[in-house]
Protein backbone atom coordinates (compact mmCIF):
# COMPACT_ATOMS: atom_id res chain seq x y z
CA UNK A 1 0.00 0.00 0.00
CA UNK A 2 0.88 3.56 -0.51
CA UNK A 3 0.68 6.84 1.43
CA UNK A 4 0.49 9.65 -1.21
CA UNK A 5 1.17 13.33 0.19
CA UNK A 6 0.07 16.66 -2.01
CA UNK A 7 2.12 19.88 -2.38
CA UNK A 8 2.82 23.02 -3.45
CA UNK A 9 -0.90 24.59 -3.53
CA UNK A 10 -1.25 28.21 -3.11
CA UNK A 11 -2.84 31.61 -4.33
CA UNK A 12 -2.03 32.90 -8.05
CA UNK A 13 -3.38 35.50 -10.05
CA UNK A 14 -4.77 34.24 -13.44
CA UNK A 15 -1.93 33.66 -15.75
CA UNK A 16 0.51 32.39 -12.95
CA UNK A 17 2.40 28.97 -12.79
CA UNK A 18 2.35 26.54 -9.83
CA UNK A 19 4.36 23.14 -9.14
CA UNK A 20 2.21 20.32 -7.25
CA UNK A 21 4.12 17.46 -5.69
CA UNK A 22 3.21 14.36 -4.79
CA UNK A 23 5.21 12.39 -2.20
CA UNK A 24 4.96 8.37 -2.54
CA UNK A 25 5.92 6.57 0.26
CA UNK A 26 5.44 2.78 1.74
CA UNK A 27 5.75 1.59 -2.50
CA UNK A 28 7.28 3.10 -5.36
CA UNK A 29 4.96 5.26 -7.73
CA UNK A 30 6.27 3.67 -10.66
CA UNK A 31 4.49 0.73 -9.45
CA UNK A 32 1.20 2.62 -10.50
CA UNK A 33 -0.50 4.28 -13.51
CA UNK A 34 -0.64 7.52 -11.67
CA UNK A 35 -3.14 10.63 -11.71
CA UNK A 36 -3.85 14.23 -10.59
CA UNK A 37 -7.80 15.50 -9.45
CA UNK A 38 -9.64 18.28 -8.46
CA UNK A 39 -12.76 19.05 -6.71
CA UNK A 40 -14.00 22.87 -7.15
CA UNK A 41 -16.73 23.92 -4.50
CA UNK A 42 -19.85 22.38 -5.39
CA UNK A 43 -18.28 20.03 -8.16
CA UNK A 44 -17.67 16.29 -8.42
CA UNK A 45 -14.05 15.45 -8.23
CA UNK A 46 -12.77 15.79 -11.49
CA UNK A 47 -9.81 13.71 -13.44
CA UNK A 48 -6.86 16.08 -14.95
CA UNK A 49 -4.24 14.30 -15.43
CA UNK A 50 -2.22 10.99 -16.16
CA UNK A 51 0.75 9.23 -16.00
CA UNK A 52 1.51 5.60 -16.78
CA UNK A 53 3.52 3.11 -14.58
CA UNK A 54 6.08 2.88 -17.47
CA UNK A 55 6.27 7.18 -17.84
CA UNK A 56 6.16 8.88 -21.35
CA UNK A 57 3.34 11.21 -22.33
CA UNK A 58 0.81 11.69 -19.64
CA UNK A 59 -2.94 12.35 -20.62
CA UNK A 60 -4.86 15.10 -19.92
CA UNK A 61 -8.54 16.63 -19.52
CA UNK A 62 -8.83 18.85 -22.63
CA UNK A 63 -9.10 21.74 -20.42
CA UNK A 64 -5.84 21.78 -19.04
CA UNK A 65 -4.11 20.33 -22.42
CA UNK A 66 -1.09 22.39 -23.53
CA UNK A 67 -1.28 24.10 -19.96
CA UNK A 68 -0.34 21.49 -17.53
CA UNK A 69 2.31 18.73 -17.44
CA UNK A 70 2.14 15.71 -15.55
CA UNK A 71 5.96 14.38 -14.63
CA UNK A 72 7.29 11.73 -12.23
CA UNK A 73 10.48 11.73 -10.61
CA UNK A 74 11.57 8.03 -9.53
CA UNK A 75 14.39 9.21 -7.31
CA UNK A 76 12.51 10.95 -5.26
CA UNK A 77 9.27 8.83 -5.18
CA UNK A 78 7.56 11.92 -6.43
CA UNK A 79 5.21 12.83 -8.87
CA UNK A 80 4.49 16.35 -10.04
CA UNK A 81 1.97 18.71 -12.05
CA UNK A 82 3.43 21.75 -13.78
CA UNK A 83 0.29 24.36 -14.07
CA UNK A 84 0.93 27.44 -16.23
CA UNK A 85 -1.07 30.03 -17.41
CA UNK A 86 -3.63 28.88 -14.88
CA UNK A 87 -7.55 30.37 -15.26
CA UNK A 88 -9.74 30.95 -12.22
CA UNK A 89 -11.69 27.71 -13.01
CA UNK A 90 -8.70 26.10 -11.65
CA UNK A 91 -9.38 27.10 -8.68
CA UNK A 92 -9.75 23.89 -6.56
CA UNK A 93 -8.58 21.22 -3.90
CA UNK A 94 -5.81 18.80 -6.23
CA UNK A 95 -5.29 15.35 -5.18
CA UNK A 96 -3.14 12.89 -6.85
CA UNK A 97 -4.24 8.99 -6.23
CA UNK A 98 -3.77 5.87 -8.84
CA UNK A 99 -5.79 5.89 -12.03
CA UNK A 100 -8.23 4.34 -11.69
CA UNK A 101 -8.42 5.70 -7.91
CA UNK A 102 -8.31 3.98 -5.07
CA UNK A 103 -10.63 4.77 -1.80
CA UNK A 104 -7.93 3.92 0.48
CA UNK A 105 -5.35 6.34 -1.36
CA UNK A 106 -7.28 9.89 -1.21
CA UNK A 107 -5.70 12.28 0.91
CA UNK A 108 -5.87 15.61 1.81
CA UNK A 109 -5.39 17.32 -1.19
CA UNK A 110 -3.78 20.90 -1.79
CA UNK A 111 -6.15 23.52 -2.28
CA UNK A 112 -5.21 26.13 -5.79
CA UNK A 113 -6.53 29.54 -6.16
CA UNK A 114 -6.90 31.35 -8.42
CA UNK A 115 -7.72 34.96 -8.60
CA UNK A 116 -8.47 36.88 -11.64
Amino acid sequence: QVTLVESGGGLVQAGGSLRLSCAGSGRTLSDYDMAWFRQAPGKEREFVASLSWSGGRGYYVDSVKGRFSITRDDAKNTMHLQMNLLKPEDTAVYYCNTRPPRSEYWGQGTQVTVSS
